[in-house]
């Protein structure tokens, strides 16, 4: 994959967001922020939002949703920053929300049914306003969180545990017809789908154990990080381990693109025809891009 590097040093980066304005909003994990990169490669920090900033979509009203996953231990292996167990300033996971033209951060949801959210990680948008996200759930020496798979309505009226559990629940999306929902279990390397009937409500839903249908299974242990959807439906999933995008078909078929950092994370599709693809390479500190064969699935919403 031949990619130009937009941006480095960044400590961590995840959730890409591509702007109108053709800037990228990236977090930094390790850094506890929500920083734009500029055309330019210009690097200017939004917010200071603490703790461990994930995933991020643009809402309804234009402002920024942040799956903060409460903060990690980190390590350096082979001159790269790698994310570890929950660190001992952790208390607990949230929703953020983000105005980008002031700064300000507002908590909408840390718990859900009285229940702590862990390690919020990645999110995404319907039509309808509301939005699905994941809680993968944070690790320590000796234990580790069930996951699970919840919808909330971005003006913090309501929340609802739809899926638990599930193995280490990452990235999220929806298809073209927003018809099935996606998600991608890093710890199983899979990738999952269920069938919607409505704006948070899966079809045939007979309890929260309902892990859903297996769409991809590659073989070697890849582990699946976040992912975007492209207009044909096909799934592109940021492959940590083996460093690259693997590209599944609705079918479940898949091929897969190298990069040059085995902690790829993150992919977002951006630019006039949306086929700038910018990806997240965490761990050596880049936002890069490149030319994608198929445009990017439109968003929800964008700002």
């Amino acid at each position: 994959m031949d990619t130009t590097t937009l941006a480095s040093n960044l400590m961590f980066p995840e959730g890409p967001v591509a702007l109108d304005d053709g800037s990228v909003l990236v977090v930094e994990i390790a850094r506890g922020t929500l920083t734009r990169v500029s055309p330019e490669g210009d690097v200017d920090v939004v917010a200071e939002l603490g703790g461990g900033p994930n995933g991020a979509a643009i809402g309804p009203d234009g402002k920024v949703y942040v799956c903060n996953n409460g903060g990690f231990v980190w390590s350096e292996i082979n001159g790269m920053m790698v994310p570890g167990n929950q660190p001992r300033d952790y208390t607990g996971g949230k929703i953020q929300r983000v105005d980008l033209s002031s700064g300000e951060v507002e908590t909408l949801y840390d718990e859900v049914d009285g229940i702590m959210l862990r390690g919020p990680n990645d999110l995404v948008f319907d039509s309808s306003g509301g939005f699905w996200f994941t809680d993968l759930g944070k690790t320590r020496p000796r234990q580790r969180d069930r996951g699970g798979i919840y919808y909330a309505a971005a003006d913090g009226s309501s929340i609802t545990e739809v899926v638990f559990p599930i193995e280490t629940p990452n990235g999220i999306g929806l298809s073209p017809q927003q018809d099935i929902l996606y998600a991608a279990s890093t710890g199983e390397g899979r990738l999952y789908q269920w069938p919607l009937a409505g704006p948070g409500e899966i079809a045939g839903y007979f309890g929260p154990e309902h892990r859903g249908t297996l769409v991809c299974d590659p073989e070697g242990g890849p582990r699946f990080d976040s992912l975007a959807v492209d207009e044909l439906g096909n799934v592109c999933v940021a492959t940590i381990g083996r460093g690259g995008i693997t590209i599944v078909t609705p079918e479940g078929s898949h091929r897969f693109v190298s990069t040059d950092d085995p902690l790829t994370t993150n992919i977002c599709f951006g630019g006039s025809d949306r086929r700038l693809a910018f990806i997240t390479l965490s761990g050596t500190g880049r936002l890069v891009c490149c030319r994608w064969d198929v445009p990017g699935l439109p968003l929800a919403y964008s700002a």
